[in-house]
C-alpha cells in the first residue's frame, strides 16, 4: 500500500472531525482537546496497571504451581489405576492450595482421578465430568511450563503437568481471584477516571474562560466596530482594545495591538473618504447652484427667440427648440443633482402630515399625461392615508416611480398604482407588466448613474438618478424601498410610516 493510500483514512477522520467541531467555539475545542488528552492519558495509565498486576498475579500463581507441582503428594495406598467409573481417593491436596485447585491425572486419553478443592475446604470427587470441559487437560505433556486453559463452567486456570504415580499429573490453580481482582482495579480505575475527567472538565472550562478574557474584550471591540455604519457619513471610531490587552509578548495582546493598529489606519482612510466626498458634494451643490442661473437664461432667451415676431430660417428655429428642450433636461438634472446634495447633507426633512393619497392621485394624473401610449391603473382605499414629512419630496417619489415604470415599459403597458396600509406603516407599489430590470442590475438599481442600458440620449435612456432620488428621499423619511423584478412583472414597493394619529387609530 502507498504512503498516499495510506494518509487517505486519516484525512477522512481528519475532515469529519473538522466538520463536526467547525461550529464549535474555541473555548469549547479547547476543553473537549484537554478532556480528550487526559482521557487518553488515564486511558494508558489504567491499561498499563492492569497489564503489570496481571503479569504480577499470574506469575505469583506460576511460582505457587511450580513449587506445588514439584512435590507430589504421596498416595495412601499405592494401587494400580482405577477403572473407568469407579471414585478414588488416593491424592490429598497440599496445605496452601487456593479454593478450586485442581489435581487430576490421567493415563492414555483416559482419566484416572479429577479433584477439585471445594468451598468449605474438604476434597472432592469430580467424576463423570463432561469430556470437553476436561479434553483441555489430555492435550497437556510433561514440559515443566505454566500454561493458561478454560474449562467451561469451571472456569480459567494456570495448570502445569508433571509425572505423576500412574500417568500424567495435572496442578491447576484457578485465575478466577486473578481476574476477580483486576475487575475490581479497572472499576476503581474507571471511577476515579470519570471523576477526575468531569472534575478536569468543570476546572478546565474555568481556567479557559478566564484565560480567554482578554480575548473576548478584543472580539467586543471588533463586534462594535462592525456595527457601525461604515458606508456613508462621518464615522467616529472611539472603541480601542483596552491597553492591557495589547501586550505584545502575549498572543491575545498581539492581535488586541494588530487590531487598535488597523482601526487607526480605518479611522484615517474614512475620514479622508469623507473630507473627500464632502468636497465633492460641496462642488456639486456650488455648480449645480450656480448652473441654474444660465440655464434660466438660456432658456429664457431660447423661448423668447422662439415667440418673437421676426421669422427665422426653419433650421434655426429647429435649432432654438432643442436648445430650449436641452436646457430643460439640464435644469431637471441641476435640481436633481441639488436635492441629493441637500439629502446627502443630512439636513432635516420638513415633517409634517401629507396626504398620501392626494399626492399618489396626482402623481398618476400627471403620468397619464405624459404617456399616453401607456394604460394606468389607481388603486386607493376609500379612507385617505396619511404619512409624516415633506409633500414635494413625497411627490418626486411617486413621480419618479412612474416615470422609470413609463421609461423602461414599451407602448400598451400597463403600470398599476396601489396604496393601502399594514402595521402602522403606509404601503405603496408601483407595478409594470415590463420586460423587466435584468438580474444582474437589481442589487444597483438604487444607486446613483445606475441604468438598464448604456444610451445617453433621453428618448432610450435616463440621467440615472431618479431611483437614487427615491431611495434618498424614503431612507430620510425612515422608511425603505424593495424590488421585485422578472420577465412581465416589475413591481417597487416603498413602506412608510403611517402620521401618529392615523397610527394610534390603526
Amino acid at each position: 500500500m502507498s504512503s498516499s493510500q495510506r494518509a487517505e483514512p486519516r484525512r477522512r477522520w481528519h475532515r469529519l472531525f473538522e466538520w463536526s467541531t467547525s461550529d464549535w467555539s474555541l473555548r469549547r475545542k479547547l476543553v473537549a482537546q484537554v478532556a480528550v488528552l487526559l482521557a487518553l492519558v488515564l486511558l494508558m495509565v489504567g491499561v498499563g496497571t492492569e497489564l503489570a498486576l496481571r503479569t504480577f498475579l499470574v506469575s505469583q500463581l506460576d511460582r505457587q504451581l511450580a513449587a506445588d507441582s514439584a512435590r507430589s503428594p504421596l498416595p495412601r495406598d499405592p494401587m494400580p489405576p482405577p477403572p473407568r467409573g469407579t471414585e478414588s481417593t488416593v491424592r490429598q491436596f497440599n496445605p496452601g492450595h487456593p479454593i478450586g485447585t485442581i489435581n487430576a491425572e490421567f493415563v492414555d486419553g483416559r482419566f484416572v482421578f479429577a479433584r477439585q478443592l471445594g468451598a468449605n475446604g474438604n476434597q472432592e470427587l469430580q467424576q463423570n465430568l463432561p469430556p470437553e470441559t476436561l479434553a483441555p487437560l489430555l492435550a497437556l505433556r510433561i514440559d515443566n511450563q505454566q500454561h493458561t486453559v478454560s474449562l467451561g463452567s469451571l472456569g480459567r486456570f494456570r495448570v502445569q503437568a508433571s509425572q505423576g504415580l500412574f500417568g500424567t499429573k495435572v496442578l491447576g490453580l484457578p485465575l478466577s481471584q486473578v481476574e476477580e481482582t483486576l475487575l475490581r482495579l479497572a472499576l476503581i480505575i474507571g471511577g476515579v477516571a470519570v471523576t477526575g475527567l468531569l472534575a478536569a472538565g468543570v476546572v478546565g472550562a474555568w481556567v479557559i474562560r478566564r484565560t480567554l478574557r482578554p480575548l473576548d474584550r478584543v472580539a467586543t471591540t471588533a463586534r462594535r466596530v462592525a456595527e457601525l455604519p461604515l458606508n456613508r457619513g462621518e464615522v467616529v471610531l472611539p472603541m480601542r482594545v483596552p491597553e492591557e490587552d495589547t501586550n505584545p509578548r502575549t498572543e491575545v495582546g498581539q492581535v488586541g495591538a494588530a487590531l487598535n493598529h488597523m482601526l487607526s489606519h480605518v479611522a484615517d482612510a474614512l475620514s479622508a473618504r469623507q473630507a473627500s466626498e464632502s468636497r465633492v458634494r460641496r462642488f456639486v451643490a456650488d455648480a449645480s447652484h450656480e448652473l441654474r442661473t444660465p440655464l434660466a437664461s438660456i432658456r429664457g432667451y431660447a423661448e423668447l427667440t422662439r415667440r418673437g415676431n421676426d421669422e427665422v430660417p426653419p433650421d434655426v428655429a429647429h435649432a432654438m427648440g432643442r436648445i430650449e428642450s436641452e436646457s430643460a433636461r439640464m435644469t431637471t438634472l441641476v435640481e436633481e443633482l441639488l436635492l441629493l446634495a441637500r439629502l446627502d447633507s443630512d439636513r432635516p426633512v420638513v415633517h409634517g402630515p401629507v396626504d398620501l393619497s392626494r399626492v399618489v392621485a396626482d402623481a398618476v394624473a400627471d403620468a397619464h399625461v405624459a404617456g399616453r401610449d401607456h394604460r394606468w391603473v389607481l388603486e386607493l382605499p376609500p379612507e385617505a392615508i396619511t404619512v409624516t414629512g415633506d409633500a414635494s419630496q413625497l411627490h418626486q417619489v411617486v413621480t419618479n416611480l412612474l416615470t422609470n415604470a413609463r421609461t423602461h415599459t414599451p407602448p400598451d403597458s400597463t403600470v398599476t398604482t396601489a396604496l393601502s396600509t399594514s402595521a402602522g406603516t403606509a404601503v405603496l407599489t408601483v407595478t409594470d407588466n415590463g420586460p423587466g430590470i435584468p438580474a444582474e442590475l437589481q442589487p444597483e438599481v438604487f444607486e446613483r448613474f445606475a441604468r438598464g442600458d448604456t444610451s445617453r440620449s433621453r428618448a432610450a435612456g435616463s440621467t440615472g438618478l431618479g431611483l437614487a432620488i427615491v431611495a434618498a428621499v424614503v431612507s430620510a423619511h425612515h422608511g425603505r424601498i424593495d424590488l421585485d423584478s422578472r420577465p412581465g412583472h416589475t413591481r417597487m414597493t416603498v413602506v412608510l410610516p403611517l402620521h401618529a394619529e392615523d397610527r394610534q387609530g390603526d
